[in-house]
């Protein structure tokens, strides 16, 4: 198996890099089925940015994806470049930690639906994707040993006593005119168990079945799969699975739609010789970054309400370049923009900026003038080399906005429980337990950002625009 951190290390690949790329940018065609948001500049392009390939060297690079590659024979796994440590590969309990990091982050997530599992892992997988379609297919089959979800779905048919309503204009075209006046065609409402939500999740069952390379996952698949055999086989999207919709009495099958969306929405897949050799399963960190700040305040913050991907304020008069702050936040006592941005700072102790881009600093300042707020937070991740390093402020005061200050701030957060990265895997503990320790830092870290400009100042720079 090959490991790649973003934009950190090459890797040397053995297989056919034409053929592999040649497959990715069939993958990027088909990106939209990510339902996440993308650049303008990737917007325009055709070929594929999940990998840079060295054709001198033969080597891969991994770009601002993670997740899993699936290539004839070969594994590429694609990690945060915030665990990336030089010039070692992850142990088999490191990728376990990474893993359990993901799981955490995704735990959180909103826009990108991922289910807040709460028992034991039970025990580490190959990888991440193998992990993810552990607790799925785990979940699931205890659920349908439970109970095989049924719904109420219409069916014509034709009977010999009348069923539901009498389809007048069909029983006379069809019936009488072929003296099958005995055979009654009606429309009526069935309680069955072929329904779409069961043939979604049969349909992601046998997608994975044939990707997964786990004796257990594969045992826990193939009793779903027994266990829908009256369900028909019908391809399904991430579209279908926002139209399931359950009362409260099936509640509990929420987890499973909203992982059968995870895969369908972040996943592509191509058959050969019906033998699925070719697979992906990739998300944007930067995004899923973004999504994890959001759904942590908006559910460990009850202070302070939160609003994403703010979208009514537009750079110019004509409305044409719309400005898109990441969370748009309010307290008791204020209204600010914070900006998630991930990247890594404070990894060079010579540089004044900290790390921290001239752009995203322009960014910010657009922002403050057109959303009229004077504070602005920008929010970047801790890595596995470092703690948290507290926050930098940057005060600009500009003649447009008649030299008013406008205080930018920028905060380290803690996301990685550095001390878990140390120990051995623990299978029988929940991920929630993983993350207590850091679930209370990060709590603490944000209240201080947001509650108070009083902060631990590494630098007080003020720039002039006069």
């Amino acid at each position: 198996m090959t490991h790649l951190f973003e934009y950190q290390n090459k890797e040397t690949f053995n297989g056919s890099m034409d053929a592999l790329e040649t497959f990715l940018d069939s993958v990027w065609s088909k990106r939209e089925r990510f339902a996440q948001p993308e650049s303008e500049e990737d917007s325009l392009l055709e070929t594929q940015r999940f990998l840079q390939f060295i054709h001198k060297t033969k080597e891969i690079k991994s770009n601002k994806y993670i997740g899993v590659i699936q290539f004839e024979g070969e594994r590429i796994q694609l990690h945060p470049k915030l665990f990336y440590q030089a010039g070692q590969q992850p142990s088999e309990d490191g990728q376990a930690q990474i893993q359990n990091h993901i799981l955490w982050w995704l735990s959180y997530c909103r826009k990108i639906k991922f289910p807040n599992y709460q028992t034991a892992l039970g025990q580490s997988k190959s990888d991440f994707l193998e992990l993810i379609i552990y607790l799925f297919s785990k979940y699931t089959r205890e659920l349908l040993h439970s109970s095989v979800y049924r719904r109420y779905e219409e069916e014509s048919d034709e009977l010999t006593h009348v069923k539901g309503r009498i389809n007048t204009n069909r029983y006379i075209a069809r019936n009488l005119s072929r003296a099958h006046w005995h055979k009654i065609h009606c429309t009526f409402d069935s309680f069955n168990v072929d329904n779409q939500f069961n043939r979604i999740i049969k349909y992601v069952a046998s997608l994975l079945f044939n990707v997964t390379q786990e004796q257990e996952n594969k045992k826990f698949l193939r009793e779903i799969l027994f266990l829908l055999d009256e369900v028909s086989d019908e391809r399904a999207t991430a579209e279908h699975c926002d139209r399931i919709h359950f009362n409260p009495m099936f509640s509990a099958f929420e987890t499973v739609r909203d992982y059968c969306k995870l895969f369908l929405s972040s996943s592509v897949s191509f058959n050969y010789k019906n033998e699925l050799k070719l697979f992906a399963f990739l998300l944007p960190m930067e995004y899923v970054f973004e999504d994890f700040i959001y759904g942590f305040i908006e559910r460990e913050l009850s202070e302070v309400k939160v609003k994403a991907q703010r979208s009514d304020t537009y750079l110019d008069e004509e409305h044409t370049f719309m400005l898109r702050p990441d969370l748009w936040i309010e307290t008791p006592e204020k209204k600010f923009i914070a900006d998630t941005k991930y990247k890594i700072i404070y990894s060079d102790t010579t540089d004044p900026k900290g790390g921290i881009s001239q752009s995203d600093i322009y960014q910010m300042i657009t922002y403050a003038m057109r959303f009229n707020v004077s504070e602005i937070k920008l929010l970047y991740p801790t890595t596995i080399n470092t703690e948290s390093l507290g926050s930098k402020q940057i005060v600009v005061r500009d003649a447009i906005a008649g030299n008013h200050p406008i205080q930018i701030t920028a905060h380290q957060i803690p996301i990685i429980n550095q001390n878990l990265m140390n120990s051995p895997i623990n299978r029988q503990a929940r991920i929630n337990e993983l993350f207590e320790e850091t679930r209370l830092e990060l709590k603490h870290a944000l209240e201080k950002c947001f509650g108070s400009s009083g902060n631990v100042r590494f630098e007080n720079v003020l720039i002039d625009w006069n």
